[in-house]
């Protein structure tokens, strides 16, 4: 845990590392009320999911967002806590790019660039708009999770 007044970076029990353990004051409804993360957000998205699906009769990935400010960059962005269905990363190690050179350490994090994408349609005050459809992104179901995003701590050389 690191702190300065106002402010401490945390290891949340999910495992994101964040301000304020993601204990959220912005668009509460009422005065000195606080929003935590869900308990299971991986589970309300396949929750979700599955309700869509009985709803629509189609398979609708969801992703469940939240925002956070990125260590060495300015702003507020957009990413993945749970997911069901699209995959949360694309190992793209060994697939040739388009000059015939093979990548060797390109891990595209699906999820969070889906999320960021939805966050900037969502806003991030007065906006409302809780819900965003992504239309044209073509995957294959997964069973991956919003945790796969998470960086083993024997790989994080930032800590």
């Amino acid at each position: 845990m690191r702190a300065k007044p106002g402010l401490l970076i945390t290891r949340h029990r999910l495992g994101f590392i964040m301000a304020n353990a993601g204990i959220d004051a912005s668009n509460v409804g009422r005065p000195g009320a606080v929003i935590l993360l869900p308990v299971d957000p991986d589970a309300s998205a396949r929750r979700i999911a599955a309700d869509l699906k009985r709803l629509t009769g189609h398979d609708i990935g969801v992703i469940i967002t939240d925002s956070w400010g990125r260590p060495w960059r300015l702003g507020t962005t957009g990413f993945a806590i749970g997911q069901s269905g699209p995959p949360a990363v694309r190992d793209m190690r060994g697939v040739t790019d388009m000059d015939g050179r093979i990548l060797e350490t390109t891990v595209i994090g699906t999820g969070d660039e889906l999320a960021a994408a939805a966050s900037l349609l969502m806003g991030q005050a007065a906006e409302a708009k809780p819900a965003i459809v992504i239309r044209g992104f073509v995957y294959e179901d997964s069973t991956d999770t919003a945790a796969a995003l998470i960086r083993p701590a024997e790989g994080d050389l930032f800590q």
